[in-house]
């Protein structure tokens, strides 16, 4: 999420999204039972999800229960998968290891409302995949169905991190 600032305050802080770990649970628990509101499915609403599925499960588990939680709730709010919308598995991929590699950067002295914040406000700015993919190659129907490896840029340690 955006930075923002305390009234006087020369350092800008992260917007906060989370004060409690049993927030972040609830909206977990909504999105698995198809109860959270089509709306609430935010870039930060995925972010959080893949984050707790990562600290949780681990890369291998968190990846597939992210690809299978998704597909399913997009069934459950009738959204269709087409050539241009509904899960795509390379931003899919692209950010669970971006969360990943989020995490294992934050301290570990918060709790997990804190890091889910500081995991949002890193992972904010949705063009990010973009310093990675052409738009081109990153919204082709190939890259919604499979994996497709980033064309601009190297993704450091991937291969590594999906066991």
């Amino acid at each position: 999420m955006s930075a923002t600032a305390e009234p006087g305050s020369a350092i800008a802080a992260p917007r906060l999204l989370f004060r409690t770990t049993a927030q972040v649970r609830d909206l977990v628990e909504a999105f698995e039972d198809g109860t959270l509101a089509r709306e609430e499915w935010t870039h930060a609403a995925h972010l959080t999800v893949a984050a707790w599925y990562l600290l949780w499960y681990g890369n291998g588990e968190a990846t597939n229960r992210m690809r299978s939680a998704i597909l399913s709730f997009n069934s459950s709010q009738g959204i269709e998968q087409t050539p241009t919308s509904g899960y795509h598995e390379t931003l899919t991929l692209f950010y669970m290891w971006s969360v990943r590699r989020c995490l294992r950067s934050l301290p570990i002295d918060g709790s997990i409302a804190d890091l889910m914040n500081a995991v949002c406000a890193e992972l904010d700015d949705r063009n990010i995949p973009l310093h990675y993919y052409s738009r081109d190659r990153l919204m082709s129907g190939e890259a919604r169905r499979g994996w497709v490896r980033p064309d601009l840029a190297a993704m450091p340690d991937y291969e590594s991190s999906l066991s």
